[in-house]
């Protein structure tokens, strides 16, 4: 075990440590958590986004589908 313990340089270790600080370790958990936000809400909005012009386009193609079908009932109708 104190083979292992040797080769960790636990001195340096120690000295980063003890030279990090709290408030900039809050903002930076802070900031990660506003980022992780804007990129979940971005998505969101995204697939929202997809959704409808999804929806939108499948309501045109019908609407276009059954007006030739009309179109077609029509001329069919005037020819008899």
């Amino acid at each position: 075990m104190s083979i292992a313990l040797e080769r960790v340089p636990v001195d340096r270790i120690t000295a980063r440590a003890r030279a990090a600080s709290f408030p900039r370790f809050l903002v930076a958990v802070i900031g990660g958590l506003l980022f992780g936000l804007g990129w979940v809400a971005f998505k969101a909005f995204a697939l929202a986004w997809f959704a409808l012009v999804w929806s939108a386009m499948g309501i045109a193609e019908g609407w276009s589908s059954a007006r030739q079908g009309q179109q077609v009932k029509r001329g069919t109708a005037r020819a008899h």
